[in-house]
């Protein structure tokens, strides 16, 4: 009789603990929403390519990172991302110069079903991340690359920063779309310079 009683306590227990597990949320990055320029009816110019990108081990992950104080991070349980940071990344990138790059075509890597590119864009992203209530960061070291003869035709380092005082998890992910729109903006003028 006692056992039984045991057992029927630990599984209200049980229960009870599981009913007050709050919901997982789930993010993605947002790309731009509209072009900066109108369209031309010329046709294409050029194909780029956006990838490979890396990303480091630390936010390659489906939980969302954040920094604490004192070089601390914190490892969201209940907010996570939708879908790989890497991909995530990528499709913004490509989003986003398809729209800055009106009279190019723009592809994510791998491309192969639609033949070659002209140019590649590969990013290695060094800092991808935010301190909520402080500020969001994005560091990346880059280079634009002629596919057909594989020269590096201009590189860089990009390092944005800027203010976050919202403190909530869409605050972060807001903040990390608006970092990648910016960088996509410093891409799309280095394209410009060697085309």
């Amino acid at each position: 009789m006692k056992i039984s009683n045991w057992i029927l306590t630990g599984s209200l227990l049980l229960l009870s603990a599981c009913a007050s597990t709050p919901p997982t949320n789930f993010y993605v990055l947002e790309p731009l929403s509209k072009p900066s320029a109108s369209a031309t009816d010329a046709e294409k110019k050029h194909l780029i390519g956006v990838g490979p990108i890396s990303i480091p081990a630390l936010i390659e992950r489906q939980k969302i990172v954040t920094r604490t104080a004192a070089n601390g991070v914190e490892i969201a349980e209940f907010h996570q991302w939708a879908s790989p940071l890497k991909e995530n990344i990528t499709q913004v990138l490509t989003h986003n110069l398809s729209l800055l790059m009106l009279d190019d075509v723009v592809r994510s890597y791998p491309w192969g079903a639609f033949g070659s590119v002209d140019y590649r864009i590969i990013v290695d992203v060094v800092r991808f991340d935010t301190q909520p209530g402080k500020f969001a960061n994005l560091e990346t070291s880059w280079a634009i690359m002629n596919e057909k003869n594989h020269q590096i035709l201009t590189h860089g380092r990009s390092r944005i920063e800027q203010p976050l005082s919202d403190t909530s998890y869409t605050g972060t992910v807001h903040a990390l779309s608006a970092l990648l729109s910016e960088f996509s903006r410093e891409l799309s003028l280095a394209l410009v310079k060697i085309k």
